[in-house]
């Protein structure tokens, strides 16, 4: 399997979706449909030729204000996470929201670590799903390998934002995560959650982020 082939099932399975700190809208309503996306391919391929020359904290920073703007990240946790989200206290959300936020980051910035010379591109065209609307892009391998994400785009206070990816077109990020979730959430609670997803961090990170 291609190396980005590989990246794409680990972010699967990985519940790759950030979780920001409030709502954060594009600031030009009228922007195309597809800004978000040539916005977030234009820092993963920066942050994979930075790759190993800078610290993990420094290309988390670079990278976690591009994922909280391209992400309706609220809304992908709260269906990730299902019933269970309207018992949570304000307190668990929150802590929440900060940790699941810092672990999508993390995951970005550990899969997109090196440059093999591939190239990221959107596709033109649209298909609508409801009241939302379906981008292709494609992740082009240095050896030509193409694997196919479409990005599940919704409006957002007048903005676009990403609520799902579908590998190779059929296979939902939020579904896979879901399932993930809802294992812990079943016998246990939030805090469970998080303590699983910090410790993730602190392997992805080698030791860098300690939470």
């Amino acid at each position: 399997m291609a190396t980005f082939n590989r990246r794409a099932f680990l972010l699967l399975s990985g519940a790759v979706v950030g979780v920001g700190v409030g709502r954060v809208a594009w600031a030009d309503p009228a922007a195309p449909l597809d800004q978000p996306l040539r916005a977030l391919y234009t820092a993963l391929e920066e942050a994979m030729r930075t790759g190993s020359t800078a610290p993990f904290p420094q290309r988390f920073d670079a990278l976690a204000p591009v994922v909280d703007r391209v992400f309706d990240l609220e809304t992908v946790l709260r269906v990730s996470v299902g019933l269970r989200w309207d018992t949570m206290n304000a307190d668990a959300r929150t802590r929440l929201l900060k940790t699941f936020r810092r672990f999508t980051v993390a995951t970005y910035v550990a899969n997109f670590d090196k440059y093999d010379g591939e190239r990221f591109q959107v596709l033109p065209g649209a298909r609508d799903s409801g009241a939302d609307r379906i981008v292709g892009t494609e992740i082009v391998s240095g050896n030509g390998d193409h694997t196919r994400l479409d990005y599940v785009m919704r409006s957002d206070n007048g903005g676009w934002r990403a609520v799902d990816v579908l590998l190779e077109g059929s296979i939902s990020r939020v579904a896979v995560q879901r399932s993930d979730f809802r294992k812990i959430l079943e016998s246990c609670d939030a805090d469970a959650l998080i303590a699983s997803l910090r410790r993730k961090i602190v392997d992805m990170s080698d030791g860098a982020l300690n939470s």
